[in-house]
Protein backbone atom coordinates (compact mmCIF):
# COMPACT_ATOMS: atom_id res chain seq x y z
CA UNK A 1 0.00 0.00 0.00
CA UNK A 2 1.47 3.54 -1.23
CA UNK A 3 1.89 5.62 2.18
CA UNK A 4 0.04 9.08 2.14
CA UNK A 5 3.32 11.02 2.67
CA UNK A 6 4.55 8.93 -0.49
CA UNK A 7 4.97 11.16 -4.11
CA UNK A 8 3.06 9.60 -7.36
CA UNK A 9 4.30 9.61 -10.41
CA UNK A 10 3.84 12.99 -12.14
CA UNK A 11 3.63 15.15 -8.82
CA UNK A 12 6.14 18.29 -8.43
CA UNK A 13 9.65 17.30 -6.98
CA UNK A 14 9.94 19.02 -3.75
CA UNK A 15 12.55 22.35 -4.07
CA UNK A 16 14.11 22.78 -1.51
CA UNK A 17 17.92 24.26 -0.08
CA UNK A 18 20.42 22.41 0.70
CA UNK A 19 24.16 22.77 1.43
CA UNK A 20 26.78 20.80 -0.86
CA UNK A 21 30.04 19.19 0.89
CA UNK A 22 31.66 23.17 1.22
CA UNK A 23 28.74 24.51 2.98
CA UNK A 24 27.85 26.17 0.12
CA UNK A 25 23.72 26.15 -0.23
CA UNK A 26 21.98 24.14 -3.45
CA UNK A 27 18.49 25.16 -5.07
CA UNK A 28 17.60 21.38 -5.73
CA UNK A 29 15.41 22.62 -8.74
CA UNK A 30 19.27 24.35 -10.14
CA UNK A 31 19.61 20.24 -10.73
CA UNK A 32 17.03 19.58 -12.81
CA UNK A 33 16.96 22.62 -15.30
CA UNK A 34 19.10 21.26 -17.37
CA UNK A 35 18.95 17.71 -17.53
CA UNK A 36 16.90 15.14 -15.58
CA UNK A 37 17.57 14.05 -12.51
CA UNK A 38 19.04 10.47 -10.47
CA UNK A 39 18.08 12.05 -6.81
CA UNK A 40 19.60 8.92 -4.52
CA UNK A 41 18.99 9.06 -0.92
CA UNK A 42 20.91 7.35 1.47
CA UNK A 43 20.53 6.20 5.21
CA UNK A 44 23.39 6.55 7.77
CA UNK A 45 27.42 6.50 6.93
CA UNK A 46 26.90 3.17 9.14
CA UNK A 47 24.77 2.07 6.53
CA UNK A 48 26.37 -1.41 4.49
CA UNK A 49 24.12 -1.17 1.64
CA UNK A 50 24.06 2.40 1.04
CA UNK A 51 28.23 2.27 0.84
CA UNK A 52 27.18 -0.54 -1.60
CA UNK A 53 24.87 1.63 -3.61
CA UNK A 54 27.03 4.32 -3.58
CA UNK A 55 29.88 2.03 -5.32
CA UNK A 56 27.55 1.19 -7.88
CA UNK A 57 26.42 4.91 -8.82
CA UNK A 58 30.25 5.46 -9.38
CA UNK A 59 31.21 2.69 -11.25
CA UNK A 60 27.94 3.94 -13.35
CA UNK A 61 27.96 7.52 -13.24
CA UNK A 62 29.53 7.57 -17.34
CA UNK A 63 26.72 5.63 -18.20
CA UNK A 64 23.82 7.06 -16.12
CA UNK A 65 25.54 10.73 -17.23
CA UNK A 66 25.32 8.86 -21.23
CA UNK A 67 21.69 7.91 -20.98
CA UNK A 68 21.05 12.15 -20.27
CA UNK A 69 20.77 12.22 -16.63
CA UNK A 70 22.29 14.65 -14.08
CA UNK A 71 23.27 12.61 -10.41
CA UNK A 72 22.95 13.97 -6.89
CA UNK A 73 22.92 11.82 -3.78
CA UNK A 74 21.41 13.87 -0.80
CA UNK A 75 23.15 12.22 3.26
CA UNK A 76 21.98 12.77 6.79
CA UNK A 77 25.60 14.50 7.41
CA UNK A 78 26.71 17.94 8.13
CA UNK A 79 28.38 19.29 5.36
CA UNK A 80 32.19 18.30 6.69
CA UNK A 81 31.12 14.87 7.51
CA UNK A 82 28.87 14.47 4.02
CA UNK A 83 32.72 16.14 2.34
CA UNK A 84 34.69 12.81 4.04
CA UNK A 85 32.43 10.27 3.67
CA UNK A 86 31.39 11.04 0.03
CA UNK A 87 35.51 11.30 -0.70
CA UNK A 88 35.79 7.84 0.64
CA UNK A 89 32.79 6.11 -0.70
CA UNK A 90 31.22 8.31 -3.36
CA UNK A 91 34.32 9.99 -5.29
CA UNK A 92 33.00 12.31 -8.52
CA UNK A 93 28.94 12.02 -7.48
CA UNK A 94 27.84 15.10 -6.10
CA UNK A 95 26.50 15.04 -2.97
CA UNK A 96 24.20 17.29 -0.67
CA UNK A 97 24.04 17.31 3.14
CA UNK A 98 20.61 17.48 4.78
CA UNK A 99 21.21 16.77 8.79
CA UNK A 100 18.08 17.86 9.37
CA UNK A 101 16.67 15.49 7.29
CA UNK A 102 14.43 18.37 5.71
CA UNK A 103 14.36 16.58 2.52
CA UNK A 104 13.68 13.09 3.31
CA UNK A 105 10.45 14.28 4.95
CA UNK A 106 9.46 16.41 2.12
CA UNK A 107 10.21 13.13 -0.55
CA UNK A 108 7.98 10.64 1.93
CA UNK A 109 11.52 8.72 3.15
CA UNK A 110 10.07 8.07 6.74
CA UNK A 111 11.57 5.92 9.33
CA UNK A 112 10.99 2.48 8.48
CA UNK A 113 10.07 -0.29 11.39
CA UNK A 114 12.10 -3.40 12.32
CA UNK A 115 10.98 -5.69 9.84
CA UNK A 116 11.90 -3.08 7.57
CA UNK A 117 15.48 -2.65 8.84
CA UNK A 118 16.87 -5.35 11.52
CA UNK A 119 14.75 -7.71 11.65
CA UNK A 120 14.24 -9.16 7.46
CA UNK A 121 16.36 -11.86 6.33
CA UNK A 122 16.88 -10.39 3.14
CA UNK A 123 18.50 -7.79 5.28
CA UNK A 124 20.86 -9.79 6.87
CA UNK A 125 21.93 -11.73 3.39
CA UNK A 126 22.34 -8.44 2.07
CA UNK A 127 24.71 -7.11 5.33
CA UNK A 128 26.38 -11.26 4.64
CA UNK A 129 27.11 -10.17 0.75
CA UNK A 130 28.09 -6.80 1.58
CA UNK A 131 30.53 -8.15 4.18
CA UNK A 132 32.31 -10.22 1.64
CA UNK A 133 33.14 -6.77 -0.19
CA UNK A 134 35.11 -5.68 3.21
CA UNK A 135 31.95 -3.46 4.13
CA UNK A 136 30.54 -4.11 7.99
CA UNK A 137 28.25 -2.89 9.90
CA UNK A 138 28.89 0.22 11.86
CA UNK A 139 26.47 2.52 14.63
CA UNK A 140 25.59 5.47 12.73
CA UNK A 141 27.21 8.63 13.67
CA UNK A 142 25.53 10.92 16.56
CA UNK A 143 22.53 12.95 15.16
CA UNK A 144 22.26 9.78 12.59
CA UNK A 145 19.21 7.94 12.75
CA UNK A 146 19.33 4.40 11.78
CA UNK A 147 15.65 3.70 11.42
CA UNK A 148 15.68 6.02 8.50
CA UNK A 149 14.65 4.60 4.96
CA UNK A 150 15.94 5.77 1.99
CA UNK A 151 14.69 5.67 -1.60
CA UNK A 152 15.36 6.97 -5.22
CA UNK A 153 14.06 9.35 -7.70
CA UNK A 154 13.84 10.14 -11.44
CA UNK A 155 13.06 14.13 -11.51
CA UNK A 156 12.16 15.37 -15.44
CA UNK A 157 13.69 18.96 -16.20
CA UNK A 158 9.92 20.20 -15.97
CA UNK A 159 10.61 19.52 -11.99
CA UNK A 160 8.46 16.26 -11.86
CA UNK A 161 8.63 12.48 -10.35
CA UNK A 162 8.77 10.50 -13.23
CA UNK A 163 9.80 7.63 -11.37
CA UNK A 164 9.68 7.43 -7.53
CA UNK A 165 11.28 3.94 -5.92
CA UNK A 166 10.75 3.52 -2.20
CA UNK A 167 12.50 0.71 -0.51
CA UNK A 168 10.19 -1.70 0.88
CA UNK A 169 13.89 -2.59 3.82
CA UNK A 170 16.63 -1.14 3.51
CA UNK A 171 18.42 -3.45 1.35
CA UNK A 172 16.17 -2.44 -1.65
CA UNK A 173 18.35 -0.53 -3.77
CA UNK A 174 17.20 -0.74 -7.33
CA UNK A 175 20.22 -2.68 -8.86
CA UNK A 176 22.98 -0.76 -11.46
CA UNK A 177 21.88 -3.40 -14.38
CA UNK A 178 18.20 -2.17 -13.85
CA UNK A 179 18.86 1.05 -14.03
CA UNK A 180 21.47 0.82 -16.31
CA UNK A 181 19.28 -1.61 -18.70
CA UNK A 182 15.85 -0.80 -18.26
CA UNK A 183 14.95 2.63 -16.93
CA UNK A 184 17.69 4.49 -17.88
CA UNK A 185 17.16 3.31 -21.99
CA UNK A 186 13.73 5.66 -21.61
CA UNK A 187 14.29 8.68 -22.63
CA UNK A 188 13.73 11.40 -19.82
CA UNK A 189 13.97 13.91 -21.49
CA UNK A 190 11.67 13.63 -23.41
CA UNK A 191 7.47 14.15 -22.48
CA UNK A 192 6.17 10.41 -20.38
CA UNK A 193 4.17 9.31 -22.51
CA UNK A 194 5.15 5.65 -22.99
CA UNK A 195 6.02 2.69 -21.14
CA UNK A 196 9.71 2.20 -19.45
CA UNK A 197 12.75 0.62 -21.67
CA UNK A 198 14.15 0.91 -24.73
CA UNK A 199 11.88 3.55 -27.67
CA UNK A 200 12.54 2.30 -31.00
CA UNK A 201 11.33 4.14 -34.38
CA UNK A 202 8.02 2.91 -35.94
Amino acid sequence: MVKKSQLNFNRNAPDLVLMDTSGKPVQLSSLWQERPLLLAFTRHFGCTQCKEMLDELVAGKQEIEQAGLNIAVIMQGTPAATAIFANKYAPGLFCLSDPERKAYEAYGLERGNLFQTFLNPKVWSAISQAGKKGYRVETPPEGQDAMQMSGTFIISKQGKIELPYYYDHIADHPPLHLLLNGVLSTKWDQTFDGPLGPTTNA
